[in-house]
């Protein structure tokens, strides 16, 4: 993806979904969206009778590499806080499943974190990524409609932890990517990119 342009704001520290937040609280504006008029959609154009056949989002998994960490440990440190504001949960580490002597890599030893989101969280964190964190992409022409994996989940990439207003960019130690992969209970992919276009994800154009 592009570079994103300007600076993150500095003092949000993602007030609104910052470690410590409980559910049940206010229900998400992406999850209102989702059960007033995105359901009676998918049904109309895939024709369910089943509600329970009806797709649905069910996790949002962040992975963000620190292979530099083998160096340093402060940066594992630094992208685990990157990610933790930015989610608003605090992150697991991830650590290497086999040792690789050419990269001087050690199994077990943490090459970067990742965070899974459900409930509340994951329907805040998708809004702010459609709404927010991807419009300020420089020059973005919208994500990639085949980055599907063939069940209905999709994964994106982002270039820059600094998209996220959350994070202030004047603290940022270095600028660091992400994998964001969104599974939903599709059956296909068709399906799974149906409900994420009625979800405002702003795919590019074939």
């Amino acid at each position: 993806m592009a570079k994103k342009s300007g600076k993150g704001g500095g003092d949000k520290k993602g007030a609104a979904y910052g470690i410590g937040a409980h559910e049940p609280g206010p229900v998400p504006r992406m999850k209102t969206l989702y059960d007033q008029e995105v359901i009676g959609q998918l049904k109309k154009r895939f024709g369910y009778t089943n509600p329970h056949e009806v797709p649905r989002l069910s996790k949002i998994v962040l992975n963000m590499g620190a292979g530099d960490a083998l160096g340093n440990i402060r940066f594992l440190e630094a992208a685990t806080e990157d990610l933790a504001v930015i989610t608003g949960q605090k992150p697991v580490i991830r650590r290497a499943k086999k040792s690789i002597a050419n990269f001087k890599l050690r199994e077990g030893q943490a090459i970067g974190c990742a965070v899974t989101l459900r409930g509340n969280r994951m329907w805040e964190f998708y809004d702010r990524l459609v709404s927010v964190a991807l419009p300020r992409i420089r020059d973005f022409r919208g994500v990639l409609q085949r980055s599907f994996d063939g069940r209905g989940n999709y994964t994106m990439g982002v270039t820059e932890q600094i998209v996220f207003p959350e994070i202030d960019y004047d603290k940022v130690e270095k600028i660091r990517g992400m994998d964001i992969t969104i599974v939903t209970s599709a059956r296909t992919d068709e399906e799974g990119r149906e409900l994420l276009r009625l979800m405002n994800m702003p795919f590019r154009a074939r």
